[in-house]
């Protein structure tokens, strides 16, 4: 009897290794071929269109695809369409005013199915319904319609000429949702489809298991065009841990392949380097580190109980003068050279790629003397000498919020002592990446909610195409209760003849003539300091010294050609 309980017990172990292995248990990760990527910022949600989270769509972006996509050069690169339109080819309009995509044939979805135009018409409906509370809707703006010409056509008609109609269903935000799986998925259903946590996509490798702010793992997709050149049978995406503890398993442990997003501080950063084997990469692209302002009084609420609402404005942001007080009083260049060395410098504008748009108009000030008087100007002084500032009964104390990284921390611990020195209480506060960015909008915690007087974080242009980037501080672009926290407008800066100049350049077809709205544009937001540009941010990477064709693209996720990555040979 002992001996047969023992042999069923040794058989019932073999059979339990088999299924794990069947189902994409972390068993395998020793396996030759398995891909081991850290991101301490932990994916949460894998459709990349209900998150204002990078990570979410790095993660996404192994398993959906875009029609195409810009690389580091700016040059649009097919993924599922058959080719780049173009006017010489008859499928950009002369008058600027539609679009033909052609599609590739053949490709199916990793559960087997058929990807057709029906597919990349769904997705816009997705995207444009004001329910589905969709980050990806600014480029999705001006949009007439969108039609399924045949099974492999996509034509997009705008309402006016469009100089930037590569911004749909391209690049991070183009991602192509599957119709037969989000059918009834749309509107206020959106964020209840189990696709969001198992999605079905055309990309090279398919999820098989997610555990959201931990874990994440693929497999090789069977259907995918080019199965047979993909190098890894599975991928483990793990999240949580730090920056630095991510950056030293890559590149001095080599537990590690892959390590995303280094925000380490900068000594610490050359000190695993120089003492590590790998390859860090640092590219310079559009993201600039920014403090935000909340135009709206986040301790006031309406009937219903929605604080920073439109209704009330903010007691003393509001105020220009006292947002640029606050502006001179933050030292960018010590923040940009303590903390970031080669991965960051200091900027004070809100655009900072492609170069041809960048203004050069607003020089880096930094000037605590200037900012006191234009404080003790706009009538506030520290009366009672306990070194706040007040007016009126109303305190200059203000609650700072960011999300929760060691260089965020640290940059948040400078800025307020900077303000300090001029009289200006603040509060910190910080917040888990996976609640911050998640677009929940059942979450007060959310970028969207902006229950504080000043935020921080990183955001860019995801095209060289910037109108979408420039829309963000457009009226209409208010996340809100009433259009269920949808937009990027954070700030709930509302400025009429920002919105006429900004539809004015997202209808110009002329270079120059766009050039110079856009720096406009750039100048109205930095000169009314509706924003504090900190630090423009390079995108930082580890890789392992056994991994290679890794191919970083400003415009896109980090994971975006994740199909050409490979092991060295030994």
């Amino acid at each position: 009897m002992f001996k047969i309980r023992n042999i069923f017990l040794f058989l019932l172990a073999c059979c339990s290794i088999f299924l794990f292995a069947s189902c994409g248990s972390t068993q395998q990760s020793n396996s030759a071929n398995v891909l081991k990527m850290l991101y301490w910022q932990a994916p949460t949600i894998l459709n990349p269109h209900l998150s204002a989270g990078y990570k979410d769509a790095e993660a996404s972006r192994i398993t959906l695809e875009p029609l195409a996509s810009y690389d580091a050069k700016g040059v649009l690169i097919p993924f599922l369409a058959a080719e780049i339109p173009s006017k010489q080819r008859g499928t950009v309009s002369a008058d600027g005013k539609s679009v033909t995509w052609r599609l590739k044939k053949g490709i199916k979805w990793s559960d087997g199915q058929p990807f057709s135009a029906k597919d990349v018409l769904f997705t816009y409906e997705f995207i444009k319904n004001p329910q589905s509370g969709s980050s990806s809707l600014n480029y999705y703006q001006g949009i007439e319609k969108v039609e399924a010409i045949d099974d492999y056509t996509v034509k997009v008609t705008f309402t006016n000429p469009n100089p930037a109609w590569s911004n749909s269903f391209v690049g991070p935000e183009g991602m192509i949702l599957p119709q037969h799986i989000y059918a009834n998925y749309v509107g206020k259903k959106a964020h209840q489809a189990p696709a969001n946590i198992m999605p079905i996509g055309t990309g090279p490798y398919r999820v098989v298991q997610f555990k959201p702010g931990d874990l994440v793992i693929y497999q090789a997709n069977p259907y995918y065009r080019d199965f047979k050149k993909l190098a890894f049978s599975r991928i483990e995406l793990k999240g949580g841990g730090d920056p630095a503890s991510a950056a030293r398993a890559v590149m001095q442990t080599h537990e590690a392949d892959f390590a995303y997003n280094l925000q380490v501080e900068n000594s610490l950063l050359q000190d695993i380097t120089n003492s590590g084997k790998g390859q860090l990469l640092v590219t310079p692209g559009p993201l600039v580190e920014r403090v935000l302002f909340n135009q709206s009084d986040p301790n006031h609420s309406t009937n219903e109980g929605e604080k920073s609402n439109l209704k009330f404005k903010h007691p003393f942001l509001s105020d220009p003068t006292v947002r640029k007080a606050i502006a001179l009083a933050i030292d960018r260049q010590t923040i940009a050279k303590q903390l970031y060395g080669i991965t960051g410098q200091a900027t004070n504008n809100f655009l900072v790629a492609p170069g041809e748009f960048v203004s050069k108009n607003n020089p880096l000030e930094y000037n605590p003397t200037k900012a006191k008087q234009l404080l003790e100007q706009a009538g506030w002084h520290d009366s009672n000498g306990y070194g706040i500032r007040e007016r009126k009964g109303q305190k200059m104390q203000m609650i700072f919020q960011s999300s929760a990284n060691p260089l965020r921390q640290k940059s948040q611990e400078i800025i307020k002592a900077n303000l300090g020195s001029i009289g200006i209480g603040v509060e910190l506060k910080s917040i888990d990446a996976s609640v911050f960015f998640s677009s929940d909008p059942s979450n007060s915690d959310t970028v969207e909610h902006f229950y504080a007087d000043m935020q921080m974080f990183t955001m860019g242009n995801s095209s060289p195409q910037p109108n979408a980037y420039f829309k963000t501080y457009t009226c209409g672009n208010i996340p809100q209760k009433a259009n269920n926290w949808s937009g990027e407008n954070y700030s709930r800066y509302c400025n009429n003849q920002y919105d006429q100049l900004w539809q004015k350049a997202s209808q110009e077809l002329q270079i120059e003539k766009r050039k110079e709205l856009f720096i406009a544009l750039n100048d109205m937001l930095i000169q009314n300091n509706i924003l504090v540009p900190l630090v423009r941010r390079a995108d930082v990477v580890a890789i392992s010294p056994r991994l290679s064709g890794v191919e970083i693209s400003p415009w896109e996720r980090d994971t975006w050609k994740i199909a050409n990555w490979k092991f060295n040979k030994k």
